[in-house]
């Protein structure tokens, strides 16, 4: 069962959340999502046992073949392979790899070249299996690296938890996809219920069922429970704005550190998932 922990926002307690019930559960696959910022390790604290550069199909041009047919350029839906007369154009930075250009081109002009985009590692921390990865600096797209450490792990325990980076935008799409469940993490504030709508409406549009995680509860006021009434969405664990919360996290502490009694909320919040999914 894979089970995605996303947010909206950035900051609300995702990667909390997220290596919290990975720590309460004990035996499960982790993997941190958020290529451009990887901070799950830090809660988690992993042995690191291995690591690999991840890289990605860029097409490369022999002018001596090419006709000028410019048929790779009208199937490059990302624009990143330009037919300039009789002058074809590669843009390597926006190359998703998918090697379409490669497969039409008939008089085979076109070959498979690699660049590299980041750095995937993975480790154990007791019976968790630990991967994350981290995108290289000038990298403009992260979601090609997020499903190259979706495709990493060769064997998967039977909870796999996603630490999805925050937004609605690609890199979180990429995220959550093929995932059995999506838990939303929010706060209960304007901005948090702003990006909650979208993260929910992002969810509807893939057909991956979700539930809220309303963290800080306390802080703010009722909308995001009201919001969640309207749209059928279970409120499923409560987090209090706890003082003992943020300071531990701030040196490097995660959830069951500060609050040990948590452990026990978190394994229901994944026996609630586990229940939807049966139902």
């Amino acid at each position: 069962m894979r089970i995605a922990v996303a947010s909206g926002k950035g900051g609300t307690g995702k990667t909390t959340v997220a290596a919290a019930m990975a720590q309460a559960l004990g035996e499960c696959t982790f993997l941190d999502l958020d290529v451009e910022a990887p901070n799950a390790y830090i809660f988690i604290k992993p042995e690191i046992l291995g690591r690999e550069t991840a890289r990605i199909m860029t097409p490369e041009v022999d002018e001596s073949k090419c006709i000028a047919c410019a048929e790779c350029s009208r199937v490059c839906r990302f624009n990143a392979i330009a037919a300039l007369g009789t002058v074809v154009v590669v843009f390597p930075e926006l190359c998703h790899g998918c090697g379409a250009c490669e497969m039409i081109c008939e008089p085979g002009a076109i070959s498979a070249g690699f660049r590299e985009i980041g750095v995937m590692e993975w480790g154990k921390a007791g019976g968790i299996d630990f991967y994350n990865a981290r995108l290289r600096v000038s990298e403009p797209m992260s979601p090609p690296l997020i499903r190259a450490l979706k495709e990493k792990p060769e064997s998967w325990k039977e909870t796999v938890i996603l630490d999805c980076p925050p937004g609605t935008t690609c890199p979180m799409l990429e995220a959550v996809r093929g995932s059995d469940f999506c838990v939303l993490v929010t706060e209960p504030t304007p901005f948090g219920l702003h990006d909650l709508e979208m993260a929910a409406d992002a969810l509807a549009e893939l057909g991956i069922p979700s539930g809220v995680v309303v963290n800080r509860a306390g802080l703010g006021d009722a909308r995001v429970h009201e919001f969640c009434r309207e749209r059928g969405l279970e409120v499923m664990l409560e987090i209090p704005n706890d003082r003992r919360i943020a300071e531990l996290y701030a040196s490097g502490s995660g959830l069951l550190e500060s609050v040990p009694e948590m452990a026990d909320s978190m394994k229901k919040l994944v026996r609630k998932i586990s229940g939807r999914r049966a139902a």
